[in-house]
């Protein structure tokens, strides 16, 4: 069997074959770090490992030691989940600076309003876009279809779905 030293060896050399080797041998080590580290689903993880071994691919040549191979990966697996982690942070941030920003009409109370900003953070994120093209900025369903490349049907589908499930999470009903 090769050992980590000789697949880098081999994949520093071009070999596709070499890589996918790696790959192979430390892919689980490697998701099962980024899924306890980033703590938010199997999902995300995966798509960081991918990442992870997309760039030790671009930077194979600067491993300094093939033999220390799967610590490597970590580390790169590492610094991705923290820019992963700011990202998400810095969008919270966003998100929360502009809801606070955001004109609240009248009557409506801060629980209201969280009840609200979390209801929609728990819809899938097409039908959120829609809410809150249609809804919450006052595009029509032909508007935000053309904004979202989605079909007439899919946007009017989201927004009624999407409407349902805020009312019911604001404790109201959905017969208007």
């Amino acid at each position: 069997m090769m050992t980590d030293a000789d697949l880098v060896r081999a994949a520093r050399g071009g070999s596709d074959t070499a890589f996918a080797r790696l790959v192979e041998r430390h892919q689980a080590p490697v998701r099962g770090f980024l899924r306890r580290t980033l703590g938010s689903g199997w999902a995300e993880a995966d798509d960081v490992a991918q990442e992870t071994f997309l760039a030790a691919w671009a930077s194979l040549g600067r491993l300094k030691d093939p033999d220390g191979v799967r610590s490597w990966l970590c580390g790169i697996a590492w610094r991705k989940a923290q820019d992963r982690i700011r990202s998400a942070r810095r969008s919270a941030a966003r998100d929360h600076a502009w809801l606070d920003e955001a004109e609240t009409p009248a009557g409506i109370s801060a629980e209201d309003r969280m009840a609200m900003a979390a209801a929609m953070a728990d819809l899938a994120p097409d039908v959120r876009a829609c809410v809150a093209l249609c809804l919450a900025d006052g595009f029509s369903h032909g508007e935000a279809a053309q904004i979202l490349g989605l079909p007439l049907g899919t946007v009017k589908s989201h927004v009624a779905r999407g409407r349902a499930r805020l009312l019911k999470a604001l404790g109201g009903s959905d017969d208007a």
